[in-house]
């Protein structure tokens, strides 16, 4: 009897597991362990998440993934993640800036240290551009400042100039930065290796750079002082502090609290809001002068009522995509997109296609059979011929109300949807929309931003006001229509290209976005309304976060997302890129990687679609009204 050979393993398979030992060696931890799936590569906890290699890989590809294992097991040996959120509290550019410098110096410890780690770290980095869109950029706005800071700082700690496809970067902000904060910048090679050295170096830098405003509450200041003046650095001694109840430090561990204080805030805003709503039903308790009556007033309609105030409304604007570029930049831009198409066309429009068949098949004719009134039954003229006295027999085709739906694609346009994230979106969006056009569902796609960072004319004004407490939402609105519903996507198509453009995104307010859409579909005529938000992240604006409380955006959110999923004829859906919606939106789905985002969003609107279809087979037979569960 022969024994069974040995299944044969793919060729990869001794690299991943060499792969795996490297980074525990890195690390200098043998708990880290490596797992290989599709999505951006991550680090957490002990676990490091690489994308699967090729079965037969190449040498690029191979490079490219060493690098990434090398930077995120230096990343594992060589940074605190605690310390690094006690330094840095900021959000938007600022928070992407920081982490982009501490990521270079964090590649920089082993780079210097190592010469085939240097190889590696630089393959990874000349293929995280790529894509060439940042090869010929000629101003500051197509430019990311993080990476500019980022390849800059590089350059500095290891004498490695930025690769070739990201030198433009590099060029357009180098006088800006060096003229700013060239001595700051002469100082971290010597701190390097020290993290909380080198943060206090990159808030320096921030603050030369006007990202990061000098600090302007007593508490602060003198928490600060506080820590500086600690004989060992400002590392906390012992949890003595804690007990001793400090005012100063709670004052501060309300701006910045950790992440268990989050998840309580974040279950007493949840409660808050619900016991809110309730509210709603109850009536006045005894002793208690009741309001007048007044018809809804919900925070979609009253978001002041509900907690949520903005400063001012004087600088927002709501504009169509073509008016903010000229006919010339739209052309290049879809140029560009067309191109990025190419690529995903196969994939996405192999999903499309099982979108439109769902949808196709929903349409199917249906007729009822000898009528009294109607169109005349051709193939029952024969009972006729048999019995002349037979009446005439008519027929009607059943009504649907298929065709009679909008959907509305509400997508995130915030800095840091930046690369291929909104490349992918507006691939998408472009795809589904004239998939769904064919089937005869109107589409229409809005964007979301800010007009500025870290606010603009609504926050100048605040400063000349005096800086009033608790001001609201500081920063000016910016929401964008890149095709409405009514507008047929042959004239539509270009607008969409304007998502391309680098200086568009700025920061995001979700719940004011999600309105805006809400309304202007709640103002169409069709029958059935479905709005599907595309979003990366939580709402964040520095300059309204700064003046209010930390949750202040996100609690007006889930208020909106309440109201909508609770009240509103509209059924709402969001998809979230690498960040969980699933704790704001009742229908969600995450995904890792934008590469998944075609996938999600045509599989939610199966499932809407087919919801639907199994609604009307169940329709009360005299004609009753559908109801959805």
């Amino acid at each position: 009897m022969s024994t069974p050979s040995k299944r044969k393993e793919a060729p990869a398979e001794p690299f991943k597991r060499a792969l795996e030992v490297c980074v525990r060696a890195i690390s200098g931890d043998e708990d880290v362990h490596v797992t290989y799936q599709a999505g951006r590569p991550e680090l957490h906890g002990k676990s490091v998440s690489l994308p699967e290699p090729s079965r037969v890989p190449s040498m690029r590809e191979i490079s490219v993934l060493r690098g990434w294992a090398d930077s995120l097991a230096l990343t594992a040996a060589c940074h605190d993640d605690t310390l690094h959120n006690k330094l840095f509290a900021s959000s938007g550019q600022a928070r992407a800036a920081v982490d982009a410098m501490e990521l270079a110096r964090i590649e920089a410890v082993g780079a210097n240290r190592m010469s085939g780690m240097a190889k590696n770290l630089a393959a990874k980095i000349h293929d995280q551009y790529a894509h060439g869109r940042f090869a010929t950029v000629t101003t500051r706005e197509e430019a990311p400042l993080e990476d500019a800071l980022a390849l800059i700082v590089r350059e500095r700690l290891t004498g490695q100039r930025a690769p070739s496809n990201a030198q433009a970067i590099v060029d357009v902000w180098r006088e800006h930065i060096e003229a700013r904060g060239g001595n700051v910048l002469d100082q971290m090679q010597a701190l390097s290796t020290d993290q909380a050295a080198f943060g206090k170096l990159v808030k320096s830098l921030l603050q030369s750079l006007e990202l990061e405003e000098q600090p302007n509450q007593g508490s602060s200041e003198q928490t600060e002082q506080q820590d500086e003046e600690k004989p060992d650095g400002g590392q906390d001694n012992s949890d003595e502090q804690d007990g001793e109840g400090n005012s100063q430090e709670g004052e501060s561990e309300e701006q910045h609290p950790d992440s268990d204080q989050i998840g309580e805030q974040q279950e007493m805003a949840d409660k808050a809001q619900s016991d809110e709503y309730d509210s709603d039903l109850e009536g006045p308790e005894e002793g208690e002068t009741p309001e007048p009556w007044r018809p809804n007033q919900s925070v979609l309609d009253d978001p002041e009522r509900h907690g949520y105030k903005v400063f001012t409304r004087e600088f927002d604007e709501i504009i169509a995509a073509n008016e903010l570029a000229m006919p010339e930049e739209l052309d290049r831009l879809r140029a560009f997109l067309d191109k990025e198409l190419k690529s995903l066309a196969t994939v996405v429009s192999r999903l499309a296609n099982k979108l439109q068949r769902k949808l196709l098949a929903q349409q199917n004719r249906a007729w009822d059979f000898d009528l009294e009134e109607g169109t005349l039954d051709a193939a029952r003229l024969t009972r006729i011929i048999i019995d002349p006295m037979a009446p005439l027999s008519f027929k009607s085709e059943r009504d649907t109300d298929f065709r009679d739906t909008v959907v509305t694609l509400l997508l995130d346009n915030s800095g840091s949807m930046r690369g291929r994230p909104i490349m992918v979106a507006a691939c998408c969006a472009e795809i589904l929309a004239r998939t769904l056009e064919r089937c005869g569902v109107k589409v229409e796609i809005l964007g979301f931003t800010t007009r500025a960072w870290k606010g603009g004319q609504a926050r100048e004004r605040w400063i000349e006001g005096g800086k009033p407490t608790q001001p609201g939402r500081l920063n000016d609105l910016r929401h964008i229509i890149y095709k409405k519903a009514d507008e047929p996507w042959r004239r539509a198509r270009r607008s969409l290209a304007l998502m391309m453009r680098e200086g568009l995104l700025k920061e995001n307010i979700d719940g004011e976005a999600l309105a805006w859409a809400h309304t202007r579909l709640l103002g169409r005529p069709e029958q059935r309304r479905i709005l599907m938000m595309i979003s990366d992240g939580a709402p964040v604006d520095d300059s309204t976060l700064s003046a209010n409380s930390g949750t202040y955006l996100e609690n007006h959110l889930r208020q909106v997302i309440h109201e909508i999923e609770s009240r509103s004829p509209v059924e709402l859906l969001a998809i979230g890129i690498g960040h969980d919606v699933t704790r704001y939106y009742r229908r969600a789905v995450t995904i890792t990687d934008p590469s998944e985002l075609a996938g999600a969003m045509t599989e939610k609107l199966v499932e809407l679609f087919e919801e639907d279809a199994s609604g009307r087979k169940s329709r009360d037979p005299i004609g009753g009204r559908r109801t959805r569960h």
